[in-house]
C-alpha cells in the first residue's frame, strides 16, 4: 500500500511541488488555503460568494494526467474589454462545478473525474476567509493581495473570521504518513493553513513525520533577510506539539545575473542555508541542488525534489 503524503499550501509552490511527486507511488493528498482574494479570484468570490479558487486551479492542473492542451486551456487567461477580462477559464470552470454541486468540495472532486487526477485536492476549509495581517509598524491590513502589496514587514497573521477545516480535511493529516509544507509564501499561503481551527490538533493526532521544503528566495514583507533556520523557527511557532522533523533545502549556486535582477526588481534575496544553525536543533537537514530556471524565474527542480522526498519515505 503506497504511503499517505498531505501536502499543506496553496500557489505557485504548492504546484510546483505536485508536478513531480505525482510521478511516484504516494498516496497524494494536497490541501489549499483558500484566502486569496485578488485579481480573478477576487472578482468570483464577491460575486459568487465561494472560497478563492486560483490556487485551487494551479493544484489540480498540476496534479491532471491529461494533454498538455488541457493545462493551456485551463490557465487560459482572457484579455478583452467585457467582464471576462483577467479571468482563467480554470477559475469559471471551478465555480460553476461549485454550483452545480452545491460546494467547492463536491466541484472539485467532479472535475478531478475529467481530469484524471493523480492524487486528492481539497479546500482548507468551505467558508470564504479574510486573511488579516499584524505589521510590525502597529498597522492592520486586510485581504490576501493587500497584505502581499503593502511592501511592510509581517509580524504575525490570523483570521477575520474563525474557519473551520472540514471533517475531510482533519481525517487526511490524521491518517497520513508524512505531512509536507510545501514551499511557497510564508505567512500568506503556508501559515494560513496551521491557523485554521483543527489543523495543528489533527496533526499532534497523527502518526505523521513533519517535513519543510523551504524557498530558496526571501519575499519582500514575509521574509526578508530569513535563513533556512528562521523559516523554520516560524512555522514551528505556529504548530501544535509535534515540530518540523526534517527540512529540505537548496544548497545549489544561484548565477549572480539572476540573483542581482531579483533583487533589483523584486526586492528578493538568496535564503542562506545556514548548516550549523539547524544542526543545533532537532531537525533533521536534507540539502541538494534543486535550481532550474524557467523563463527567468527560479524554481525547484521538481524530479529531483521528488525523488529526495521519495527516498525518505522509504527509510
Amino acid at each position: 500500500m503506497n504511503q499517505k503524503v498531505v501536502i499543506l499550501g496553496g500557489g505557485t509552490g504548492m504546484s510546483t511541488l505536485l508536478k513531480g511527486l505525482k510521478y511516484f507511488p504516494v498516496d497524494i493528498t494536497a490541501i489549499v488555503s483558500v484566502c486569496d482574494d485578488g485579481k480573478s479570484t477576487g472578482r468570483l468570490r464577491k460575486e459568487f460568494d465561494i472560497v478563492a479558487v486560483g490556487d485551487l486551479r494551479k493544484v489540480l492542473v498540476s496534479l491532471a494526467e491529461t494533454e498538455p492542451l488541457v493545462e493551456d486551456v485551463l490557465n487560459y487567461r482572457f484579455q478583452t474589454t467585457s467582464d471576462l477580462d483577467g479571468h482563467t477559464v480554470g477559475n469559471l470552470l471551478l465555480t460553476a462545478m461549485s454550483n452545480i454541486t452545491g460546494n467547492v468540495s463536491d466541484g472539485i472532486e467532479a472535475l478531478a473525474k475529467l481530469l484524471n487526477l493523480k492524487g486528492r485536492v481539497l479546500p482548507l476549509t468551505e467558508e470564504k476567509v479574510t486573511l488579516v495581517g499584524h505589521m510590525k509598524d502597529g498597522t492592520t491590513v486586510y485581504g490576501e493581495h493587500f497584505i502581499t502589496e503593502c511592501n511592510k514587514e509581517i509580524e504575525s497573521v490570523e483570521y477575520l473570521e474563525e474557519p473551520i477545516a472540514t471533517k475531510e480535511v482533519l481525517e487526511s493529516i490524521q491518517e497520513a504518513d508524512l505531512v509536507i509544507l510545501s514551499m511557497g509564501s510564508l505567512y500568506t499561503s503556508i501559515i494560513p493553513n496551521l491557523i485554521c481551527k483543527g489543523i495543528p490538533e489533527a496533526i499532534d493526532q497523527s502518526k505523521a513525520k513533519i517535513m519543510y521544503i523551504c524557498n530558496m528566495m526571501t519575499q519582500p514583507g514575509e521574509t526578508d533577510h530569513y535563513t533556512v533556520n528562521d523559516h523554520v523557527k516560524i512555522l514551528n511557532e505556529y504548530l501544535g506539539k509535534k515540530k518540523i522533523n526534517v527540512v529540505i533545502a537548496n544548497d545549489g549556486p544561484i548565477s549572480g545575473e539572476i540573483k542581482e535582477r531579483y533583487s533589483t526588481l523584486e526586492q528578493k534575496d538568496e535564503v542562506k542555508l545556514d548548516i550549523d544553525q539547524i544542526k543545533d536543533t532537532n531537525v533533521e537537514l536534507i540539502h541538494n541542488d534543486y535550481v532550474t530556471v524557467e523563463n527567468n524565474m527560479i524554481r525547484h527542480n521538481v524530479n529531483k525534489l521528488a525523488l529526495d522526498i521519495f527516498a525518505y519515505l522509504l527509510r
